[in-house]
C-alpha cells in the first residue's frame, strides 16, 4: 500500500532567543537587500518598536520606509496601500514586525508586484504561483505563530469574506523569535493569543491532514502553552513564560501550516469578519465548544492532548480524558478571563440572529471544517455558534 505524502515548508531560518532581534542587519546583508519596507501598525510605531528596528535597518546602511497602515483583521484595502508604498520606495526586502495582522498583510504585500491577478483568486490553497520579495517577519505576540506559515488571512471588503490563502510563495524568508519584544502585552491580549496558540497546536494534531513531521511540533506546542500561558498572564515580565509562549507560537504556525486548522478556525473567521472580534479571541471563545463536538471522532488524540495539558494521566481511560479537556479548556478560559461571545463588546443578539446563517455557510466555505475529525453540516455550525454565545 502507497504511504500518504506530505509537504512540510518552514522559513530558511528561524532566529529564536531574548534580544535576537538585533541580528536583523546580520539576516538584510545575507540578503543582500538595500532599500526595506517595514510593514507593521500603528500600535507597533507608538510602543517604539518600530523605531528600534528601523534604526538596527539603517545601521546596517539600508534605506527604509515605515507603512503603518494596517488595521485588526487586515483589508484588501490595507493590501493595496502597502503594494503602492513598496513601488514608491522600491524597496527589495519587506519586514514584518508586529502581530498576526502585519505579518499576515506583508506576506501579500511581498508577493503583489509578482503576482498581480484580483486578490480574489487566491482564496484558498496554492493559488499563489510565483514568489516574491523577500520577507523577514518579527512577531511581537506570541499567537498567530504568523511569522513561520504560508498562511494568510485578508478581508475582501466588497464580498465581507475573510479570504483565506495558504500558498509557499507566502512563507516569510526568515522568522526572528525574539521573546523580548512580547513582554508589553497587556494581559487581555497575552490570554487571547495564547489560547489562539493553543488552538493552533491542537487544530493541527487533530486534522485529518496531520503527519509525522507536524505531529511533534503540534505536541510541543501544547506543552508549553499548557506550562507558560498561566504564568505569562500573571506575571507579564516572567522572560522564562514569555519565552515559552513566544516558541510554542511558532512551533504552532509551523505545525498548523502543514498540517491545517478546522473547526475552530473556519467559525472563527466569520465571527471576525461580522463583529470584528480579534481572531485569538474569537478562536478562544470557541476552542471549548469545538472540542466537546469533535472529540467522539478522534477520541485517542484528543485524550492525548488532555494528558500532555496535564488534566488526565496516563490510566486515564480516553473517554474519561477528553471529558476532563473540554472541563479544562472551559476553566482555562474562566480563569483568563475570556468572555464568551455574548459578552464582547460590540457584539448583539439581534446581529448574531440575522448574521448566523451566513457565518455558517462562510465557515463552511473556507474549507478548515473538512478538515476537523467530526464534518459538521451549516446547521450544526449554527447550533455550535449558538452554544458558544
Amino acid at each position: 500500500m502507497t504511504e500518504p505524502t506530505s509537504r512540510f515548508d518552514v522559513p530558511s531560518a528561524i532566529l529564536t532567543g531574548g534580544g535576537s532581534r538585533r541580528r536583523l542587519g546580520e539576516i538584510v546583508r545575507e540578503l543582500s537587500a538595500s532599500r526595506v519596507l517595514v510593514v507593521t501598525d500603528p500600535g507597533v510605531v507608538e510602543l517604539g518598536v518600530a523605531g528600534g528596528i528601523e534604526e538596527i535597518l539603517t545601521s546596517a546602511d539600508c534605506e527604509v520606509r515605515i507603512f503603518q497602515d494596517v488595521q485588526a483583521d487586515p483589508t484588501d484595502l490595507n493590501v493595496a496601500a502597502g503594494v503602492e508604498a513598496l513601488g514608491e520606495h522600491g524597496a527589495d526586502l519587506v519586514v514584518a514586525i508586529g502581530g498576526g495582522s502585519p505579518i499576515d498583510t506583508a506576506k501579500v504585500i511581498a508577493v503583489r508586484p509578482a503576482n498581480p491577478e484580483p486578490l480574489p483568486e487566491f482564496m484558498g490553497l496554492h493559488k499563489i504561483r510565483r514568489p516574491g520579495i523577500p520577507l523577514v517577519a518579527v512577531p511581537t505576540t506570541a499567537g498567530t505563530g504568523s511569522e513561520a506559515t504560508k498562511v494568510a488571512v485578508i478581508t475582501d471588503t466588497e464580498r465581507e469574506v475573510k479570504m483565506m490563502m495558504l500558498s509557499t510563495p507566502l512563507l516569510p524568508r526568515v522568522a526572528i523569535v525574539d521573546y523580548e519584544l512580547s513582554l508589553s502585552m497587556p494581559p487581555a491580549l497575552t490570554a487571547a493569543v495564547g489560547v489562539d496558540t493553543l488552538t493552533h497546536g491542537i487544530e493541527a494534531y487533530v486534522s485529518k491532514k496531520s503527519n509525522p513531521m507536524t505531529d511533534p511540533l503540534a505536541l510541543s506546542c501544547i506543552d508549553l502553552v499548557g506550562r507558560h500561558l498561566a504564568r505569562a498572564w500573571q506575571t507579564p515580565d516572567d522572560h522564562e513564560a514569555r519565552g515559552g509562549m513566544m516558541l510554542a507560537a511558532c512551533q504552532g504556525g509551523m505545525a498548523f501550516s502543514n498540517s491545517s486548522v478546522c473547526l475552530v478556525h473556519g467559525m472563527s473567521r466569520p465571527i471576525g469578519v461580522v463583529f470584528h472580534l480579534p481572531h485569538g479571541l474569537s478562536n478562544a471563545i470557541l476552542l471549548p465548544t469545538v472540542t466537546a463536538y469533535s472529540w467522539s471522532s478522534a477520541p485517542e488524540r484528543y485524550a492525548t492532548v488532555a494528558r500532555i495539558l496535564g488534566c488526565a494521566s496516563a490510566a486515564t481511560a480516553d473517554q474519561d480524558a477528553c471529558h476532563a479537556l473540554i472541563d479544562y479548556l472551559d476553566k482555562l478560559n474562566l480563569s483568563l478571563e475570556l468572555p464568551r461571545l455574548s459578552r464582547c463588546h460590540g457584539v448583539s443578539r439581534i446581529e448574531f440572529d440575522e448574521q448566523v446563517e451566513k457565518m455558517a455557510s462562510d465557515a463552511i466555505t473556507s474549507g478548515s471544517p473538512a478538515n476537523n475529525p467530526r464534518v459538521p453540516s451549516a446547521e450544526e455550525i449554527v447550533g455550535l455558534y449558538e452554544q458558544a454565545w
